[in-house]
This record gives C-alpha cells, structure tokens and sequence, in this order.
C-alpha cells in the first residue's frame, strides 16, 4: 500500500485540500495546503461546517506537521455529516452494462452474446444523444419496437436521471482502508468515479474520488435489490481528501478529468481502466440539480457522478468478465484528485463500522468543539 505521499495530487503544493484525520483527540477536519496540514477543529469542527463557510479555503487554523508526515492509517472518508449520494447510468456504456446485467438476470454466461447484440443496435446512437431531448424520445420508440427498452435506458435518455442513495452517514471509508464486497457475491466490480461536495446551500465547494462498488449479480438480478448490491459494510470509499475549488480548480477541472484505475490482484491479475468525465452524458451540475430536487440537505451531501468503466476482461473462465478476489489492490486516481486506494475484503471481514453520529457528538462535546459554530 502506498504512502500518503503518493496519494496526494500531482499539483497538491498549488492545491488547498480538506480531509478528516483520525487523531489521539478523534476525528479532526483538517486542511493541507502549502506542504503543511492544519487542525481546522475550532473554525469547523465538521467537514459539514467547514464546506458550509462562504470560502472553505481561506479557514485557518493550528498547523499540526507537514504533509511529509501524515500516514495513511490517519485517513479517514474526507466527508462526515454529509448525505452519500450517487448518480447511475450516467455514461453510454454504463447503460448497455447496466441493461446486460438485466438481460441476463445476473447470470455472467449469458452477457456476452447480449453485449453484442445490443452493441449492434443501439451503440453509436446511445452515446451521441443527449438525455431528455427530442433526439432521445425517437431512440425510445426504436428500442420500444425492437423490444429492447429497459429501466435501465430510461434512466440513461429520458429526462430523469438516477439518483440513490449509496451509504449512511459516516459509514464511508477513506483511502487505505479496506473495501468491501458481499461475501455472497460472484459477479461485481469497482466503479471509480468523481465525487462533487456539495454545501447546505446547493453549492458544490469540492471534488474528491470514490469507489462505488458494484455487485453485477444483485443488481442484474433485480432493480429493486440495488440498496443490498450498493450499501454494505465498507462498500463506499471517498478520497484521499477534497479538493475545494478555488481559482486554480474549478468544476471546469471536474468536467474534464481523466480517472484512472489499476486493480493488481494476489494471483498476478492486473486490469486497467480509465473514465473520462468528457463522455458524461449529464453535466455535473445538473447531476447535483436533480439530486438537490425537492429535498433540503441541512448538512450538504456528496455525490458520486457515475463511471465508464464497466469491465469485460476475462478473469478466469471464459465469457466470466471480470469480479474481485480479495486481496485486490485498487488504485483510482487522477492527477488533480491524487489517487484512492484501497485492498478488497468481504463486507464480512472488513472491520466493523461502529462509530456513527452519537459517537461523534459524544467525542466533539468531549472536546468542547459543540459550542463552535460558523453562523
């Protein structure tokens, strides 16, 4: 596993980065900018309150050490309070996936012959229209009157995009931790995605990365088990940190970044990967409009922008595609978000997740940090 150093973005010496450090005190907001990382506790004493100040970046607070000295056992998911939510079917082929794993009802042996045929029908036209449009409506009656509609293109085209909710408060691990995967799951994969933190307000003050574990054969199963494909025990990584945006990163910089993934399994496997965020099909932004809808998030929430990577390299048997074996180191990184990373377990043999919201209210009014407030 690598140091923290080598998570950190190429440019972070340019970058003001917010994150959580579990520290002798508990868990600590902190910022590292200009080599040095400093305990914001006392101006924020949440993530949540910090993203929530007018200019998150310009905060101070007690410097701790420099950067060269964190360890990765400190991290924690840069976010706390936050509501997890994520956005699926946001790319082309992450649609055809997505209707591959209905089609064949989890069963991997039936998707290949079913790739093809969608691949040979609807390919080139899904990845150039644009959601909600005239244009998409014309590709829903073709699909309808080929018997290729799914709940899945709905979701890909129409004008509503899917929006869930992936984990609990506090319940996402950061960057070092193990990953979990359904011990009872045999088809499944890493979605390395951009994550954008957005304040009580709608505002989004940052982007992080994330893994948003997949497990092919629940969700292919059924729609309606996407809650027990999605949200398990460590099933949710965030990280390494938050980069808040300032006048050198802008959600310009989210909409053209490129995100990489590695996965080196104990049995010699390596699969590549990347994402473009170029080829989404729905900006950013209006990703965070339609989660905000008609709901009020009075502590902010993440949101995890969906992926391209959908992986079909054989792993062991053929027509099987690819699924984790524990053991399997996955890197996720781009070069102005630094890199996630992460080991595969069971959501069985992951440590438990114990300390929820009352443990940290307990531990921040131990601490006296209650009373401190931005309003």
């Amino acid at each position: 596993m690598e140091d923290v150093a080598a998570m950190l973005p190429e440019d972070h010496g340019e970058a003001v980065l917010a994150g959580r450090l579990q520290l002798a005190a508990g868990p600590t907001p902190v910022l590292i900018r200009g080599g040095i990382v400093e305990d914001v506790s006392r101006v924020a004493p949440t993530i949540s309150d910090l993203l929530d100040l007018d200019d998150p970046a310009s905060a101070r607070g007690e410097p701790l050490f420099p950067v060269s000295e964190l360890r990765a056992d400190q991290l924690l998911a840069p976010v706390d309070l936050q509501v997890v939510k994520a956005a699926g079917v946001t790319f082309a082929i992450s649609a055809i996936e997505r209707v591959i794993e209905e089609r064949a009802r989890g069963d991997y042996q039936q998707a290949a012959a079913i790739r093809d045929k969608l691949e040979q029908r609807i390919g080139g036209a899904i990845r150039s229209v644009v959601p909600g449009t005239p244009e998409a409506a014309r590709l829903k009656d073709a699909l309808l009157e080929d018997g290729l509609w799914s709940q899945y293109l709905e979701v890909a085209i129409g004008p509503d995009a899917e929006i869930f909710t992936k984990t609990a408060l506090l319940a996402s691990v950061g960057s070092g931790a193990p990953i979990g995967v359904r011990s009872d799951s045999s088809w499944n994969n890493p979605e390395p995605e951009v994550v954008v933190v957005v304040d009580s307000r709608g505002s989004i003050k940052g982007a992080s990365l994330g893994n948003d574990v997949n497990l092919r054969d629940f969700e292919g199963r059924s729609a309606l088990l996407l809650s027990k494909a999605k949200d398990n025990n460590a099933s949710c990584a965030i990280g390494p940190f938050i980069r808040l945006f300032d006048a050198r990163f802008t959600l310009d910089d989210v909409r053209s970044a490129v995100v990489e993934l590695e996965i080196v399994g104990e049995d010699g496997f390596t699969l590549r990967g990347r994402s473009l965020m170029s080829e989404i099909s729905r900006d950013p932004a209006e990703l965070v409009r339609q989660a905000l809808s008609e709901h009020h998030y009075p502590d902010g929430f993440a949101l995890f922008l969906g992926t391209l990577f959908a992986p079909t390299d054989d792993r062991d048997e053929r027509g099987r595609g690819f699924t984790h074996k524990p053991g399997d180191v996955v890197r996720i990184s781009a070069p102005r978000l630094g890199t996630l990373v992460n080991r595969v377990t069971t959501s069985k043999e992951a440590p438990p997740w114990r300390f929820g919201v009352r443990a940290l209210m307990r531990n921040l009014a131990n601490r006296g940090l209650l009373a401190t407030t931005n309003a």
